[in-house]
């Protein structure tokens, strides 16, 4: 597909830390031999329509050990604040000139190049400020791709902590101000929790690599459907936890916070 030159660099910025609350260090814990976020590095680099991938962390030092994996494995990284994870991602868009932004968190090890290059292709398509994947799809599969001038223009206006910690909720709780966009699922799959929050989690993820006999090939998201229709016990591992409990936190504890810069 053409994608308007307008519209790249295309980046896909990843969160990523070490600090997590609820599965400490997750970010580098195993699976099928390789740390979480190798795998959704490698995931990817599958998709057709990303220029180019940057680990973003924070300056820590608990997350010298993401910016000593990305130098040894040869991804672009960039480093900044804790908390502020819109200034985070904002700094990082900067200094690679990102266009247009991909935002993917490093606890999503299923994410599904397919369904990014999807999100990415809408967006060339239709003049949108932000086009994201839907809640119809396994949670676990979130990505969102939106335009640097709405990363600036949340940077410079969002002052809840949960609109600062969650990057875009400035962006899509003003349809006002941005054009949004979404991907739906043909088939409700939003009870299906794909994504790494807690150790019920990671052994979903573990059952399914060693259960499809993934190695280290991009296997697609039909794939775990089949082995979930297969072995459909093992989606009763994690199904009690609550999607998007973060956020939901962010929102029980929302303050006014000084904007970074």
């Amino acid at each position: 597909m053409h994608i308007r030159e307008e519209l790249r660099p295309i980046v896909a910025i990843v969160q990523a830390r070490m600090s997590s609350t609820r599965l400490p260090g997750k970010v580098m814990k195993g699976i099928a031999g390789r740390p979480m976020l190798w795998h959704v590095v490698n995931r990817l680099k599958a998709a057709k329509l990303i220029d180019e991938i940057v680990v973003a962390t924070t300056t820590g030092c608990e997350d010298d050990i993401i910016e000593e994996w990305c130098s040894l494995n040869g991804t672009a990284f960039s480093r900044g604040s804790l908390d502020d994870v819109l200034d985070r991602y904002y700094q990082a868009a900067l200094s690679f000139g990102a266009k247009t932004i991909v935002r993917i968190t490093s606890d999503c090890p299923l994410i599904e190049p397919a369904l990014v290059d999807r999100a990415i292709e809408r967006f060339n398509k239709g003049g949108f400020s932000h086009v994201s994947v839907d809640s119809s799809f396994p949670d676990g599969l979130d990505a969102e791709v939106f335009s640097f001038e709405a990363l600036e223009k949340a940077h410079k206006e969002a002052a809840l902590a949960s609109e600062r910690e969650h990057v875009t909720p400035y962006i899509w709780k003003n349809p006002q101000l941005f054009s949004l966009g979404k991907i739906k699922s043909d088939v409700d799959l939003s009870s299906m929790r794909w994504t790494v929050d807690d150790e019920r989690d990671l052994k979903f993820v573990t059952e399914i690599y060693e259960g499809i006999g993934a190695g280290e090939r991009v296997f697609r998201m039909e794939e775990v459907l089949r082995f979930l229709r297969r072995r459909p016990n093992v989606l009763k591992i994690n199904s009690s936890t609550m999607r998007n409990e973060g956020y939901a936190k962010s929102l029980r504890q929302d303050r006014v916070v000084k904007k970074a810069g």
